[in-house]
């Protein structure tokens, strides 16, 4: 009999681990992890490699996960979630996706918001997502996005300290505005906890309303003494 729900989690990126290991720490809860740094990269930088052979990589993962003894699977990047094509898996484990409880949330929001992005080539997806729910909830946001350049390059060379720094920095100038300040990455979450611990203001990521989201799909009522 299996005591504890298993959880697989996708990510493009290592540095995605801890921060879903930490907000899910206090359930009886497993976590299966799962990284390609190099899809993203590839479909970047690889002009011979399309999109639609994105679609087939990540249909492939997706599959593959969902045969490992899991009872749902996680995807951490938006660009994942964005390539995926739903319709096309044969699988009947429930899949969580990262951005879906933080676009419910910023639907919510009735002020001016700000949504901020250290890495370009996840903008165009997450904005094109971000419409579909403002349609579905037939709402008109006020949105502007804002990309801190040259900026991700240090997550991806593992200086997580500088990179937290420099985006902890823009983000106290930026939270001055008179506008609501949400990040779109979940790597840019320490540093949106520092601005917060450090001036008082809410900032909004995707980490704060996904936990809610895995508890609920999970039914994760019991925690961890």
């Amino acid at each position: 009999m299996k005591l504890k729900k298993r959880l697989g989690c996708l990510h493009a990126h290592y540095s995605n681990i801890e921060y879903i290991e930490n907000a899910l720490a206090p359930f009886k809860i497993e976590l299966v992890h799962f990284v390609d740094p190099g899809l993203m990269d590839r479909l970047t930088s690889d002009q011979n490699f399309h999109e639609a052979d994105a679609q087939l990589k990540v249909k492939e993962k997706i599959e593959w996960i969902a045969q490992s003894n899991i009872d749902a699977i996680l995807i951490t990047c938006t660009n994942y979630i964005a390539i995926l094509q739903e319709d096309q898996l044969s699988i009947s484990v429930p899949i969580i996706k990262l951005d879906e409880p933080f676009f419910d949330f910023v639907c919510t929001i009735q002020e001016p918001q700000t949504l901020i992005f250290t890495n370009p080539a996840t903008v165009e997806g997450t904005m094109e997502r971000l419409t579909y729910f403002t349609d579905i909830y037939q709402k008109t946001l006020n949105i502007e996005v804002v990309v801190l350049d040259n900026t991700f390059e240090l997550i991806m060379q593992g200086r997580k300290e500088e990179y937290n720094q420099e985006v902890s920095k823009i983000l106290e100038q930026l939270i001055n505005d008179d506008r609501v300040i949400s990040v779109a990455q979940l790597s840019m979450v320490d540093a949106a906890q520092l601005v917060e611990a450090k001036t008082g203001s809410s900032i909004t990521t995707p980490l704060k309303t996904l936990v809610t989201s895995i508890v609920k799909e999970l039914n994760l009522e019991e925690k961890i003494n």
